[in-house]
């Protein structure tokens, strides 16, 4: 009897044990990102000053080999590190498609300028270990 019961035990053990296992390899497998794919962390927008909007965003990628954190069509994507390499900011597309762009004259960033002639800056910001883009 008593030998019974410790079977019953080890099983239930085990089996609290699989689905402890399973759910923490799905909580593992949700925060993770697919190869080449990007997600917006934060996104934080200053209005204080007249005439001028301030946003930071802060992005995390997963990015393929040869490719980093960068901007296409106004959101996060992967790039070719090429493109920041060499600072030609605008090679990754990162206006829209009715906005035109160019690229700062010291090279730090680029303008997407709209057909109405309202003009948006970003400015890039490079760190020791990864590149943040700030709007």
């Amino acid at each position: 009897m008593q030998l019974l019961r410790l079977a019953w035990a080890l099983t239930a053990a085990a089996a609290c044990f699989l689905i402890l296992l399973i759910l923490h390899n799905h909580i593992l497998r949700e925060g993770q990102l697919l190869a080449g794919t990007c997600e917006i962390v934060t996104l934080d927008r200053d209005s204080s000053q007249p005439r001028r909007t301030i946003a930071r965003q802060t992005a995390r990628c997963a990015c393929k080999k040869g490719q980093i954190a960068g901007t296409t069509r106004a959101r996060p994507t992967c790039v070719d590190l090429g493109i920041v390499g060499t600072r030609q900011w605008c090679e990754m597309a990162p206006c829209l498609d009715d906005e035109g762009c160019g690229l700062l004259v010291n090279q730090s960033g680029w303008t997407c300028t709209q057909p109405g002639g309202r003009v948006k800056t970003t400015t890039v910001r490079t760190e020791p270990d990864h590149m943040g883009l700030k709007h």
